[in-house]
């Protein structure tokens, strides 16, 4: 849902907010005097929006984790899943219907990159899936000099902000055929950013990117899941990023569009690399 000034209203006490509701909308407690102007119009889940509303007031520490704590409770014995009750898992998966409840979203992100010559003409595509609807296919970040790893590290980030500006009560999946990109975002970038983004053996190649896309997966992680996906195997989502990628290459697609099809068969047959 998206933060009106009647909410603001809603949650804020005395024109402020606690130390809970600061952390939920990522700003720093104590909020600035232009928190309201920073919040408004942002987009939230409705779980968190629910605890905002259930925080209002000045409330000690240990009284705002309890309300925290209770609200999982509820969450729990009504088997609603949320950000904070599922656990994540990073098998490699296949997108799939089965036992699929159409009465709850489930948004599946599946993002590529696409290289012709290493270093060569690069792009990037995704297909995101709602549900068992047909997926909206996107193709952009045409770079006339780039490398695969670039190419896959552009679609992560693509697939990340997307995800961070949609709204759904349940976990976003993000699935990717590159274990590099996944490992940098994910794994490697602590260790190197730790050391003031250094590494032993020489320069972290592509560094501003992975800066970029690992503060943005720090930021919204709890809300999504990232899992590598067996690249070229007949797996519908990952075919389709595929395709989109190699569309922004041959189109120089630079800014993401949306690819319109009638059938997915059609998309599916264009050239892959």
């Amino acid at each position: 849902m998206q933060i009106t000034e009647k909410f603001i209203a809603l949650i804020s006490h005395d024109n402020t907010l606690n130390k809970a509701q600061a952390k939920i909308l990522e700003l720093p407690f104590p909020p600035n005097e232009n928190w309201k102007e920073e919040v408004l119009n942002k987009e939230i889940l409705k779980n968190d929006a629910n605890r905002l509303m259930l925080l209002r007031g000045k409330l000690a520490i240990k009284a705002q984790e309890q309300i925290l704590k209770n609200y999982l409770t509820v969450l729990e014995f009504n088997n609603i899943k949320s950000k904070d009750v599922e656990k994540k898992t990073k098998t490699e998966t296949s997108y799939s219907t089965e036992n699929t409840n159409d009465d709850e979203e489930h948004i599946r992100i599946y993002c590529d990159g696409a290289c012709s010559g290493n270093p060569g003409l690069a792009g990037s595509g995704l297909a995101i899936y709602s549900n068992n609807k047909n997926p909206v296919l996107l193709h952009g970040d045409f770079v006339e000099m780039g490398t695969n790893n670039i190419a896959e590290l552009n679609a992560l980030y693509q697939a990340l902000l997307i995800a961070k500006q949609t709204s759904s009560e349940n976990i976003i999946t993000i699935f990717s055929d590159s274990k590099y990109s996944i490992d940098c975002i994910t794994t490697w970038a602590y260790g190197w950013k730790a050391k003031g983004w250094t590494k032993k053996g020489g320069e972290i190649k592509n560094l501003e990117l992975i800066k970029k896309t690992h503060e943005l997966y720090e930021r919204i992680k709890d809300l999504i899941e990232i899992k590598h996906v067996k690249g070229h195997a007949g797996i519908e989502g990952n075919e389709l990023a595929d395709r989109m990628a190699v569309t922004a290459i041959k189109e120089k697609t630079k800014n993401y569009e949306m690819y319109s099809y009638d059938k997915i068969e059609e998309v599916l047959n264009l050239t892959s690399y």
